[in-house]
């Protein structure tokens, strides 16, 4: 992990040089829960966005470095997107091995409103682990609890839509932002499935734990003998229920 690591590094400061403010790792590799089909995720800050040429660089260098061993995610986001916060912040580039097939085809998405940098601020403050430039405190102001909901909520369409191809994922993807409405933390996939399956109906657990112990084993499972849809939809209902008005309650 450690080589691979280094060399997504190189090549992000390579490509980007003086435009590059700082990259940060974040998510399952400094947060927890780390299993054998874990991302690296990663998140660059830069001065400027970045050209068509750098992107293109970016795209063609991660599409070799990813899956040896461990698939790889860069986000890309301008230092002016995301200081002072607002919500929600554009995107300037994301590579991950769910969009290869575009961008091997060359089929670079354009820079784009993204409700999930909400979380993924959040959980690089949370890791603290820079790999190039300041500490994240220091370069970002904190994501509100509200804002982090509402990319909870924006993001459903999207995770229901993807639930027939990447089950598993979907599934305790939508355990974890749960978990973060109701409590306020923001856990590793596994973990949040863990507080989630008492809070689920009984008909749902064996679902849940199937996601789950296929996260920890490597394994994305088979789904036709349970009904992966109620789930999801009985998770997703209770998250835009957890909600709160803006000025409303804390969470629970």
């Amino acid at each position: 992990m450690e080589e691979q690591l280094d060399q997504a590094v190189a090549l992000v400061q390579a490509v980007l040089r003086d435009a590059l403010v700082a990259l940060y790792l974040f998510g399952s590799a400094v947060l927890g829960g780390l299993k054998p089909t874990s991302d690296l995720d990663l998140l660059a800050v830069t001065r400027r966005p970045t050209s068509d040429d750098e992107k293109r660089r970016l795209v063609e260098g991660l599409l070799a470095l990813s899956r040896r061993p461990r698939y790889l995610e860069l986000t890309v986001v301008g230092e002016s997107e995301i200081r002072p916060w607002r919500y929600p912040p554009l995107m300037d580039l994301q590579y991950g091995d769910w969009l290869r097939a575009e961008l091997e085809r060359g089929e670079i998405p354009p820079p784009t409103a993204n409700p999930d940098l909400a979380a993924l601020i959040t959980m690089t403050l949370l890791a603290d682990r820079p790999l190039l430039g300041p500490p994240p405190g220091e370069l970002f102001d904190p994501v509100p609890h509200e804002d982090l909901l509402r990319a909870g909520v924006d993001e459903l369409g999207g995770i229901l839509a993807d639930l027939d191809h990447d089950t598993r994922n979907m599934l305790l993807t939508l355990a974890r932002i749960w978990c973060t409405a109701e409590t306020g933390e923001i856990r590793s996939k596994d973990a949040a499935a863990d507080w989630a399956l008492p809070h689920v109906p009984p008909e749902h657990r064996r679902v849940l734990e199937r996601a789950r112990d296929g996260y920890r084993a490597g394994d994305y499972g088979t789904w036709h003998d349970l009904d992966v849809c109620a789930a999801a939809d009985y998770m997703a209902g209770e998250i835009r229920r957890s909600r709160p008005r803006r000025g409303g309650a804390a969470p629970r």
